[in-house]
């Protein structure tokens, strides 16, 4: 109940702010351009909190935080006294109209860079994206990639984390190859470029992470047989684990690796488990019955709520993702290019097919980064809103009407038959975008509760 909570303070959080930005785009730029604006909301429904300013606007906090909205003097919807007109969106030319309308997702980008600004500005700790475990008969098997290699680039793009790694395999989802740069393990000579063959390569990301598709795991390190932690009023508690003890056995099954630990617990829900552990150089018995936890998928699992020890990351992995305020400017807007370019190229793989309907993510799932975001730190939450401003822009880019995009279709169309689109073509493009943004909204919703 405490996540639940947690989840929905933070998502309300990152989409109050990012919605006042994307709304306060539109506010700004109206305001510039001589707009008289009525009323500025972030949120719908009945105002639980509003104010009148000194320069008229009604300012106000909704009770459904789920957007926001911007209402300007209007002669299509408002009889406009004839001193008032020259204060009207609609009388406005073409340019500043089209202007205050892009200035929300412009101003999402822009937030974006700021954010990430201060991510680069923070610092964030950071391993080097080195490979751990490959495969055999892998894809990165067959380019000739081994355990120890440190990917440098895909296809161009530096990958200084695994972050960025990650962002870029998923973006040639679809691809037929992908060109990767590496240091080889021995850390001399020069870097060795591979091209994967993706012609075969599956992707589930539900089931499963885009690394381990292409056979690779990011390097470890090393993971003892020894307990480091023990949830509260877990089944470990329970049966007297204590911190430090070594797992000697499992049902007389001697214990070589934690993974052993892992499946016999996990396949073995409910069910009482002798283990043998040594504990101050004395070997002790205890007996364990794993508790049960269903998954997503339904499959019910073993869970007795211990971790083990791991040994710390060698020195020459680590390093803090910091720059200067100045040098900070140019990686965050570099950071928020590639973000665009990502989202982007997913959108366009999402119409043509290369990426199924099942990968669109809706409320839930934004409400569970957010808190999980939120949970790891300052800086990870601005990260994360930053990622999810990018998306907002570009999703209020797209060319449907009610959307900013399908306004600005409109302009473009006016710019060239020199006069407004007919109202009533315009009210059926609203209809018609309406409908498809809500049958997105109700798959992505639809696929969040299959992800439960």
């Amino acid at each position: 109940m405490n996540d639940i909570l947690w989840n929905f303070g933070s998502f309300i959080i990152a989409l109050g702010i990012l919605v006042a930005v994307h709304e306060f785009g539109h506010f700004w730029v109206a305001r510039k351009c001589e707009v008289k604006v009525e009323k500025f909301s972030i949120g719908f429904g009945k105002p639980l909190w509003k104010k009148t300013g000194a320069d008229g606007t009604e300012y106000s906090l909704s009770a459904i935080p789920l957007g926001g909205y911007v209402k300007m003097l209007d002669g299509r919807v408002d009889n406009i006294p004839e001193s008032m007109q020259q204060y009207a969106f609609d009388r406005k030319p073409l340019w500043q109209r089209t202007a205050i309308v892009s200035a929300g997702p412009l101003f999402n980008f822009l937030f974006a860079i700021f954010a990430y600004w201060l991510v680069f500005l923070i610092g964030v700790p950071a391993v080097k994206p080195v490979i751990g475990e490959v495969a055999p008969n892998s894809i990165v098997a067959q380019a000739g990639i081994e355990p120890g290699m440190e990917l440098t680039s895909i296809s161009g793009t530096k990958t200084l984390d695994w972050e960025s790694v990650n962002m870029g395999i998923i973006s040639h989802i679809g691809d037929d190859q992908m060109v990767v740069t590496l240091v080889p393990a021995d850390g001399y000579g020069t870097e060795e470029t591979k091209i994967l063959d993706l012609r075969n390569w599956s992707y589930d990301p539900e089931n499963e992470s885009a690394m381990q598709t292409l056979g690779f795991l990011p390097y470890r390190p090393e993971i003892f047989t020894s307990v480091a932690h023990i949830s509260d009023a877990s089944a470990a508690q329970s049966a007297g684990v204590e911190v430090g003890d070594k797992i000697i056995s499992i049902n007389a099954i001697a214990i070589q690796e934690w993974q052993e630990v892992v499946d016999a617990i996990m396949s073995s829900p409910n069910q009482m488990l002798e283990l043998v552990v040594e504990r101050e150089g004395v070997s002790r018995s205890l007996q364990l019955t794993p508790a049960s936890k269903e998954l997503a998928n339904g499959q019910v699992i073993g869970y007795a709520g211990i971790g083990p020890k791991v040994a710390d990351w060698p020195e020459e992995y680590r390093f803090d993702l910091q720059y200067g305020v100045f040098e900070s400017i140019g990686k965050a807007v570099e950071k928020t290019e590639q973000v665009i370019v990502l989202t982007f190229s997913m959108l366009k793989k999402l119409i043509v097919g290369d990426v199924g309907l099942n990968n669109l993510s809706g409320p839930i799932s934004i409400a569970k980064g957010a808190g999980a975001t939120a949970d790891y730190g300052l800086v990870y939450f601005l990260g994360f809103l930053a990622l999810i401003s990018v998306n907002l822009g570009i999703i209020n880019l797209m060319p449907l009407p009610i959307l900013d995009g399908g306004h600005l279709l409109f302009y473009a169309i006016e710019a060239v038959i020199r006069k407004p689109v007919p109202e009533k073509i315009q009210e059926m493009g609203f209809r018609v975008g309406g409908a498809i943004i809500f049958s997105l909204m109700a798959i992505a919703v639809f696929n969040d509760f299959m992800r439960l």
